[in-house]
């Protein structure tokens, strides 16, 4: 029925020593970048979410990194030299509130 696509690890970042989780808003030149913008971020391991959004930004990513100074680096040297975009704003978690699927409900039913 094509319903559950795959299946994954939970992985603890912080255990493997990447402290950052960061968010990032990616403006594009043109929205018509999106598909070679998306190939290049997917080249780069840091990045391990990225989502074609409405809004102020044309990307929003999710990284991880060791440091801020890995942040940097990977800011600097990685994703701002794609081709294609104009410039990045970065938000840094401090804490992961919520992180659970959608429940699913019958007709009717209101979750309360």
């Amino acid at each position: 029925m094509g319903i559950v696509q795959g299946a994954n690890l939970v992985v603890n970042h912080g255990r493997l020593g990447y402290d950052i989780c960061a968010f990032l808003g990616i403006y594009l030149d043109k929205s018509s970048l999106y598909d070679d913008v998306s190939e290049e971020l997917k080249k780069i391991p840091e990045v391990v979410e990225a989502y074609y959004t409405t809004g102020l930004y044309s990307i929003f990513a999710k990284i991880y990194c060791r440091d801020t100074d890995h942040l940097r680096d990977v800011l600097h040297d990685k994703i701002q030299k794609i081709s294609g975009i104009q410039r990045t704003e970065t938000f840094i978690s401090l804490q992961e509130s919520i992180n659970r699927p959608v429940e699913i409900l019958a007709d009717g039913e209101s979750g309360k």
